[in-house]
């Protein structure tokens, strides 16, 4: 339990809002999608911003699997990096109204099993050198990783993985609608 709470509280640190005030950027959830995550400090223009709000959104889901791997071992690992990954959707500081996840469940997928993580950071990246859309390449990321935990030999990772895909896509509801329309925007634009 007490990893999980460990977990959730630092997933629950809202990087990018904190990113945005102190750079002077503004209140990011009056931004763009008023989403807190690094897609959309991008859309303040403010590329440096957005790089930090990416790594430490990830690094919160890769910390909480480090550290309760270290003293917890496997299974509080799995259970803080999920937990992480709650909070930074769920964040009790902000009105449990937060972000996406994607960072930190890429985050917390390359401190689980690093060769899921990085290939589902590769999927991402292919998907949007090739779409030019965020969400889309985050959806897709995210549906690649179930599979390639499963297809490491990684079968609780797998329900991990699948648990948190389910709460990505319930996340982008909007963004897929958009999808299917053709209105959803292509990555840097503002």
């Amino acid at each position: 339990m007490i990893w999980a709470i460990f977990g959730y509280l630092l997933g629950s640190v809202p990087f990018g809002i904190v990113i945005t005030r102190a750079m002077g950027l503004g209140d990011l959830r009056q931004i763009g999608s008023g989403n807190i995550g690094a897609t959309n400090v991008l859309r303040t223009g403010n590329k440096p911003a957005a790089l930090a709000t990416l790594l430490l959104d990830s690094g919160k889901g890769a910390i909480a699997v480090l550290i309760a791997r270290q003293f917890g071992g496997a299974d509080a690992a799995l259970l803080a990096g999920a937990a992480a990954f709650l909070g930074h959707c769920f964040p009790v500081w902000l009105g449990f109204k937060g972000g996406k996840g994607v960072a930190t469940f890429l985050g917390t997928m390359i401190a689980l099993h690093w060769p899921v993580g990085l290939a589902a950071c590769a999927v991402w990246l292919a998907t949007a050198a090739v779409s030019r859309i965020s969400s889309l390449s985050a959806l897709v990321a995210a549906t690649s990783a179930p599979l390639l935990a499963l297809g490491l030999g990684r079968p609780w990772l797998a329900l991990a993985a699948v648990f948190m895909t389910a709460l990505i896509f319930l996340r982008h509801h909007a963004n897929i609608r958009r999808l299917m329309d053709g209105s959803e925007p292509k990555i840097g634009r503002k």
